[in-house]
């Protein structure tokens, strides 16, 4: 969780960082709105310092599903398709502080919270949100169930679902287990370090960083769990946490290294790159579009956007987020993002009074073509 400290504007601090925000250009292609966590006008926002969004995912239906970090932890859900417009605060989680992930099935969804000293999981039903809030609606709360710990003892360090097996794997400190969503039943896979980002690729395997600079693989065809099983690119891979971001149309997955070194990764061929590089370190949250280009943050404090065109090979900067509808809002610190049922792009921010950030990119131009129109 990122905790934004008080600066005095009259500091050396402030004139640098200042002069930092001014050398970085805001937001240079597409559009970003930041939308509250609420009903703007009908319900007050999540409190600011239980706000920090750390874990997002999207339903088949393209309802947005969250967890927050902070004093306490909140979970939500979220409609922008049709005439909606609205987050819902499912409820407040007691005795949590950290949400690490939030996975969507079929029927539920399954958050990962931590306390101060194990993670849990919990479940509650996905939302029938109405697809039309022109007029009044009402909401009730559902009943957020406790599944109980993951591993005793252990916090969770990540978790990604497999939502066509009804399937979820929890990275805790120490163990890798695996969790039908809709019986709750969970079983321990085997021990694994606890650090870094899970990743399903393109053969549906379960990905995740191991000790000596390699990943671990989990093959739920077989139930095989093999360690150290494939080499790292070389690179920078302990000074910053593993990130990665999966392609939803081919299943590639995108991944950096602590100098900021992108490389794109596929089950039938391993490893590719560095394939660009980002302008700024240490890698933020990424998300791929269905066009096949990746967007993403970087640069610690003030967060820069960029994104990487596999058609041309070129990493681009954006700039700042900035958002001018409806009030003027920037964003600095990102904790999760996800691909939308549309292509456009969510990013949850990680600070006091955190937005869901939605950014619609600019659409590429079309190749000539010598057809008159018609």
């Amino acid at each position: 969780m990122t905790k934004r400290k008080r600066i005095d504007l009259g500091s050396e601090e402030a004139r640098r960082l200042a002069k930092e925000i001014w050398d970085r250009t805001f937001l240079s292609e597409g559009t970003m709105v930041a939308f509250p966590l609420c009903f703007p006008g009908a319900s007050a926002p999540i409190p600011p310092d239980e706000s920090h969004i750390t874990a997002l995912d999207v339903a088949s239906d393209g309802t947005i599903y969250g967890g927050t970090s902070g004093r306490r932890v909140h979970l939500f859900a979220g409609a922008f398709h049709q005439a909606t417009g609205a987050v819902f605060d499912l409820g407040g989680v007691e005795d949590a502080t950290g949400c690490p992930a939030i996975c969507c099935g079929t029927e539920h969804i399954v958050a990962c919270v931590n306390g101060q000293s194990e993670g849990r999981l919990l479940r509650c039903p996905l939302q029938p949100l109405p697809r039309d809030l022109i007029q009044e609606w009402g909401f009730s709360r559902p009943r957020i169930e406790d599944l109980g710990p993951a591993v005793a003892g252990e916090k969770i360090v990540d978790a990604v679902a497999l939502r066509e097996k009804g399937v979820i794997f929890i990275a805790t400190e120490g163990h890798l287990l695996a969790m039908e969503i809709a019986s709750g039943e969970k079983k321990i896979l085997g021990e694994i370090p606890g650090f870094g980002c899970l990743a399903i690729g393109s053969q549906g395997s379960v990905f995740g960083l191991d000790e000596g600079e390699s990943l671990w693989r989990y093959r739920p065809q077989d139930g095989s769990l093999e360690r150290s099983s494939l080499p790292l690119p070389e690179g920078d891979w302990y000074r910053c946490p593993l990130r990665w971001a999966r392609d939803p149309i081919e299943g590639i997955l995108y991944t950096a290294d602590g100098d900021g070194r992108l490389f794109a990764f596929a089950e039938e061929y391993g490893f590719t790159g560095p394939i660009g590089r980002t302008p700024l370190t240490p890698i933020g949250p990424m998300a791929v579009t269905f066009d096949g280009r990746l967007f993403g943050t970087c640069g610690d404090g003030i967060a820069q956007f960029f994104c990487y065109n596999p058609e041309s090979g070129f990493v681009k900067s954006l700039g700042v987020a900035v958002s001018t509808i409806e009030r003027r809002r920037y964003g600095y610190a990102f904790g999760d993002a996800v691909t939308g049922r549309y292509g456009q792009l969510f990013f949850g921010e990680d600070d006091d009074g955190g937005h869901i950030w939605i950014y619609f990119p600019s659409i590429l131009p079309r190749a000539s073509s010598s057809r008159n129109p018609i």
